[in-house]
């Protein structure tokens, strides 16, 4: 089990990397000369800090998912993870598909001044962050903690939250294209990927639990 998570969570990290990436800055409204300028939009959004932290963020979340382990009863028979943990992560996911429908959104009514009204100094995005963060983590916690498939449960969560946001960002994106914005494309396309890369995280974890549950359900092999 161990070794088939690494695998996913290997394969995973280069579908994000390989194939999210260039598909964003191919959608995100730029226009590119030629293949040589397309290529250097790919390498400079490599390039960029912010793109790491928040990619370090999903690969993170996605490999903590499928290596948590959660007890929510009072007596710990084996060492596991607090629940707290556990919501913090699927906080963190949540946060970010929250906060491409809110943009999405904002661009597509508000257009280009949307982020100029709310978002022009960069604490009040780590504020926007920090505060979606806690909401959905009190939000989780309450539901969750009487919980014994906390995981499980989680995933369900964020692959019908994803479904849900791309259902919401698609649209906005295609208005502010055709409005022929500076910036929202930008914004839209960070959406659809985020909504996407969540999805497709959800799959590992559902994929293990699902062949675990199976193994679970073969009756031991009875001792000579």
């Amino acid at each position: 089990m161990r070794k088939w998570g690494i695998v996913i969570s290997i394969f995973y990290a280069l579908i994000l990397l390989g194939l999210m990436v260039p598909a964003v800055v191919f959608f995100s409204g730029v226009k590119f000369n030629g293949w040589s300028d397309y290529v250097s939009g790919v390498l400079e959004t490599y390039s960029n800090w912010l793109f790491w932290i928040l990619v370090g963020a999903i690969l993170a979340s996605q490999a903590l998912l499928l290596f948590l382990s959660v007890d929510t009863t009072q007596k710990r028979l084996k060492p596991r993870s607090h629940i707290l943990f556990s919501v913090a992560v699927g906080a963190v996911l949540t946060t970010l598909l929250s906060s491409a429908v809110i943009w999405s959104l904002g661009f597509a009514i508000h257009g280009d001044r949307f982020w100029d009204n709310f978002f022009d100094k960069q604490y009040n995005l780590l504020l926007f962050w920090a505060a979606l963060w806690l909401l959905w983590g009190i939000l989780f916690y309450f539901y969750f903690r009487n919980s014994s498939a906390v995981v499980t449960r989680l995933i369900s969560w964020l692959l019908k939250g994803s479904v849900l946001e791309l259902l919401i960002v698609v649209p906005c994106h295609i208005i502010v294209r055709r409005r022929h914005d500076c910036s929202a494309p930008i914004a839209t396309s960070f959406g659809i990927a985020t909504g996407i890369a969540i999805m497709l995280l959800s799959f590992g974890p559902s994929v293990l639990f699902l062949y675990r549950k199976r193994l679970d359900s073969y009756s031991p092999r009875p001792t000579l």
